[in-house]
């Protein structure tokens, strides 16, 4: 009896902070994301999935233990699971991108090298971009309609979203703006650098695939460890029913998932900061307004 009443208290203030958080961030207010290509579906998806996990971690463990602070780890245990247990869609996709990136500059190449114009090349390879980046390459066709070249280019820049895209970008614009001589050679060797630098990327996420297998086991481990007990020897856990284990446990909870959050930091890729930015604050002496000097 006194286990269902600790239990339902632990559920109830799980209740409260939750209200409370609901609270503050109403308070607050959340702007909404733009329907850009950094909130896309999946992402809403994703995100649906860990804020369920999460919830549902929190109450079922709050109802079993009793605990708070096992509720607030099992929260956060329930949030950052997807991140630390999935694969390396992420990085696949980015070398995916940047491989379509040199793909569309050889295809700007070999089609201005049958005398067109850099506005006409572009729509011609719009219908046949490779597919990472065909929607964005199409987007800038139909921008070209009713704009200028270079800011439909860094709108397209904006689009993609790639440090090797703002490359080809920088290249196109100078050649708008500044009548740039031997474009199609400037196109063909940047293709080959991004083509070199989706070979790193791919050598070094084997790398990675490694370390986030060792991930998958210390985590896969450590959940097991404390099932186990919480299922074969609940008497061991006993000391955390008091407010001082509650302490204790909240310590080495925080220690656990400090440790988690740095195993899943070193599975993710650095991120390349873009050089192409939005606004004048970004222009250069050159005149390329939008290039960080």
């Amino acid at each position: 009896m006194v286990g269902a009443v600790t239990a339902l208290a632990a559920l109830c203030g799980t209740g409260v902070g939750l209200g409370l958080l609901s609270v503050i961030v109403g308070w607050r207010g959340v702007d909404l994301p733009r329907p850009t290509r950094d909130s896309t579906r999946p992402k809403v998806e994703r995100a649906n999935l860990r804020i369920g996990l999460a919830v549902g971690a929190a109450v079922v463990v709050g109802a079993a233990t009793g605990w708070p602070v096992g509720a607030l780890l099992a929260a956060l245990a329930g949030w950052g699971a997807p991140g630390l247990l999935t694969g390396a869609k992420g990085g696949s996709l980015a070398v995916a991108r940047i491989e379509a990136i040199a793909g569309w500059a050889e295809m700007l190449r070999d089609t201005m090298a049958g005398a067109a114009g850099l506005e006409q090349a572009i729509v011609a390879t719009a219908t046949v971009a490779p597919l990472p980046i065909r929607a964005e390459v199409v987007a800038l066709a139909v921008r070209l309609e009713g704009e200028r070249l270079a800011p439909a280019l860094r709108a397209f820049a904006d689009d993609v979203a790639d440090p090797t895209c703002d490359l080809v970008v920088a290249a196109l614009i100078l050649a708008a703006e500044h009548q740039a001589q031997r474009l199609g050679e400037l196109l063909g060797s940047l293709a080959q650098a991004a083509r070199d630098q989706a070979t790193m990327r791919l050598r070094v996420e084997a790398g990675r695939a490694r370390t986030r297998t060792s991930v998958r086991v210390i985590v896969g481990a450590t959940g097991g460890l404390v099932l186990g007990l919480a299922v074969l020897n609940r008497g061991y856990l006993a000391p955390y029913d008091t407010a001082v284990g509650q302490l204790v446990l909240l310590l080495v909870g925080g220690v656990f998932a400090a440790a988690f959050m740095w195993l899943a930091k070193m599975t993710r890729p650095v991120t390349v900061e873009r050089f192409l930015g939005k606004g004048p604050e970004f222009a250069s002496r050159d005149g390329l307004t939008g290039v960080r000097s």
